[in-house]
């Protein structure tokens, strides 16, 4: 079961700058600051910047769904036909993403929180 695309990440090159952007345009101070990821929260949007995503082959922003169990919907997209990006992975907390890319190329994030 989803819950809705909740969050979506931009694979930056130069954080401060993507900071500096992202700042003016949500008007709100990161909730997350670290080297390796800054994440803001707008109008139950979460917006994250991942200066490592194009070392990832991220080409462009994620989109990521939130559901109930990340393993059963993984399994479901890729038996439909989804190529694997990123299996999934606990980046913390109990927080748990992976990531496909559909037939046309477009990407599909997927995200779990450990409350779900």
């Amino acid at each position: 079961m989803t819950a809705g695309l909740q969050t979506i990440i931009y694979p930056v090159k130069d954080l401060e700058k993507a900071k500096s952007v992202f700042g003016a345009l949500l008007g709100v101070e990161p909730y997350a600051d670290e080297p390796y990821y800054v994440g803001y929260k707008a109008e139950g949007q979460d917006i994250g910047l991942d200066p490592n995503g194009h070392a990832k082959g991220l080409t462009g922003p994620v989109p990521y769904w939130h559901v109930t169990d990340l393993r059963e919907r993984l399994a479901a997209l890729l038996e439909a036909g989804a190529e694997l990006l990123q299996d999934a992975q606990d980046v913390g907390g109990g927080r748990l993403i992976a990531s496909v890319k559909d037939a046309d190329g477009n990407l599909v994030g997927l995200l779990q929180d450990p409350s779900a």
